[in-house]
Order: structure tokens, then C-alpha cells, then sequence
């Protein structure tokens, strides 16, 4: 057998994980039976739902187990295989990262073409996270020609592709927020948003009601907190919301927004969006995407950590805003 590693949950944690929370441990890995691949992982995702799976917490997916291997998705190449339909040296997705290898039933694995995108786009702008901010300005808050659209966390994953997509609809003014200076001017320079919101400098209202003064019609929500309660105070009737993640309240929830009857009173739309329901507009969503990417009009980036050793770091990392686009981690 095959020894290689993997990354288990060693405890959970109280309030923000820290580093004891995870284990580095050593594993036999068997040789594909019929009908299974073994697969190298070359890249994996780390995600901020993830910290919610580390609770043992009833939720819409199930929790991650004390002494087992965390899961998420990952991108690998196939060294050894049981099934004639993905031979060895396909590249494939699968939901079993954090480790460096792993026996997969072939219906567990999809493969990738690498011709069309890199490996690596696959867990990025054409993965979940992708379809994810897709969804949000197209489904779940329709972005209409004219609008004006607010994204919070737009530095991240998520949120620099859903800002981008929402010029694509024919949004009037894209504005986004991220924390720092850096951030900031990269949303603008870089990822195409009309104005950036710094909100580590304060009085987020203020600087949104100033930057969208006749107020905003959609809003993606991937912050929570005082973002939404900033967002439903300056959203317009019959505004828009997508409630994509809210990553200020993963270590320790607080009341909702204190502004909250404004949707009533709006008569608001705010509605969640889990990738889990929508798997089936892969397709559909790549088809389009792929093309994006290759002709520049979408523009993507990765913070990317070496090693499966520091897989940890880089989670900790995303729920910290370390990163810029998607965090990776190359095994």
C-alpha cells in the first residue's frame, strides 16, 4: 500500500479555530478496486462554510468528525484506475481534499478538461465558488440593466466574480467592500468595480450612502452583520438581497440586523442561496465562463499556500480575510 497524508480533526473549537484544532497524520492508501480511481490531489479548496462543519451542529451538511479526515474540494490527477472510462492521467474533480491522495468510486469524481481552463480554475471562478456568485446575481437577486449593486467581501472568491458578473447584466454601478487599503484599490483597478469601501476605516453606512447616493437596488451578501444592516439602510424598494455566506458571525453569531422591519417596510427580497441546490447549472454556468476566462473579461486571482502540512493556516487564514480571490493550497 501507498502510505501518504492526511489532515483529520483532531478537536473542535470554541469561538475561532486555532491550530491544535487539526492533525497531520500518515495513512495507508489501497490500490483502486473495479469501478474506483486512486487519485493524486494537486490543489485543494479551503472555504469559509467549512468552519460551520467543524461545530458538531445540525446543518446543511453534515459535521466533520473528531479523529477523520476534513473534506472539500479538491482537484487531483488519476495515477491508477479500476474503471475504463477515466484512465490514468485524467484530471478530475472530487469533494475529498485534505489529503494527498484518495480511492474514489468513479460516480464520486468528475473529469475536468484542462484544455478549456487551468486545474486550479475548477475549485476557483468555475467551481463553487463561481456558480455560487452566478447564482446570486442572476437567480437569487436578479441584477437588472440600470441597477446599482453592492458586494460585500468582494476581494474574495465569491464576491470578485459576483461583481464582475454583475457588470456583465448591465449594472449601472458596482460597488464593493474589502478590508484595507490594498484591497480596495484592487477592486477597482483590477476586478472593475466603480468604487471600493474600505470598511476597516469606519461608519460603513456613511461611506456606502456616499458612494451610491441615490441608493442600491441589489445587494450580495457575504459578510453579514454590519454589512447587511448597512446594505438594507441603503437599499431602494423592492430591493434585492442574495445571502451568499456571513463570514463575521462563523466564530461567534450575534443578533441580526437592528434595522430588519426596512424590509417590510421596503418590501425587500432577501433570500439565501446554497450551491448544493443548483449543481445541475454547472453546465449552463461553465459553458459561459470558460469563455469569460479566456478572453480576460473575467479576472480572476488566487492566494495560493504550498503544502497540505499548511492547509490549516490557509483556512484560518480565509476566515481571518487573508486572502484575495480564492485560496488554494498546492500539495
Amino acid at each position: 500500500m501507498m502510505i501518504s497524508r492526511e489532515i483529520r480533526l483532531a478537536s473542535r473549537p470554541t469561538g475561532e479555530p486555532v491550530p491544535d484544532n487539526f492533525e497531520l497524520t500518515e495513512v495507508e492508501v489501497p490500490q483502486p478496486g473495479k469501478g474506483q480511481i486512486l487519485v493524486r490531489n494537486t490543489w485543494m479548496s479551503v472555504d469559509p462554510y467549512m468552519r460551520g462543519r467543524m461545530d458538531d451542529a445540525e446543518s446543511y451538511m453534515p459535521p466533520f468528525q473528531i479523529g477523520a479526515p476534513l473534506e472539500g474540494s479538491a482537484v487531483g490527477e488519476v495515477i491508477a484506475s479500476g474503471d475504463p472510462g477515466i484512465p490514468v492521467g485524467a484530471k478530475v474533480t472530487h469533494f475529498l481534499g485534505w489529503r494527498e491522495h484518495v480511492v474514489l468510486n468513479v460516480s464520486d469524481a468528475v473529469v475536468i478538461d484542462t484544455g478549456l481552463a487551468r486545474p486550479e480554475d475548477y475549485l476557483g471562478a468555475l467551481g463553487t465558488t463561481g456558480l455560487t456568485a452566478y447564482l446570486a446575481v442572476t437567480d437569487i437577486a436578479p441584477v437588472k440593466e440600470g441597477d446599482v449593486v453592492f458586494v460585500s467581501g468582494a476581494a474574495g472568491a465569491v464576491g470578485s466574480v459576483a461583481g464582475q458578473l454583475a457588470r456583465k447584466l448591465g449594472a449601472a454601478k458596482v460597488i464593493g467592500s474589502a478590508g484595507g487599503p490594498e484591497k480596495a484599490k484592487k477592486l477597482v483597478e483590477d476586478f472593475g468595480f466603480d468604487a471600493a469601501i474600505d470598511y476597516r476605516t469606519g461608519d460603513l453606512p456613511a461611506q456606502l450612502a456616499e458612494h451610491a447616493p441615490e441608493g442600491i437596488d441589489v445587494y450580495v451578501d457575504n459578510v453579514g452583520g454590519d454589512h447587511l444592516e448597512a446594505a438594507i439602510e441603503t437599499l431602494n424598494v423592492h430591493g434585492r438581497v442574495a445571502l451568499v455566506g456571513m463570514i463575521s458571525e462563523y466564530n461567534a453569531p450575534v443578533p441580526g440586523p437592528r434595522n430588519l422591519y426596512s424590509a417590510v417596510t421596503k418590501r425587500l427580497t432577501l433570500r439565501g442561496v446554497l450551491v448544493t441546490d443548483h449543481l445541475d447549472r454547472f453546465p449552463e454556468y461553465i459553458g459561459k465562463a470558460a469563455g469569460w476566462l479566456a478572453d480576460g473579461t473575467l479576472h480572476t486571482e488566487e492566494t495560493v499556500v504550498e503544502g497540505l502540512e499548511n492547509a490549516p493556516a490557509a483556512f484560518l487564514g480565509v476566515l481571518r480575510g487573508a486572502n484575495t480571490g480564492k485560496m488554494l493550497v498546492r500539495l
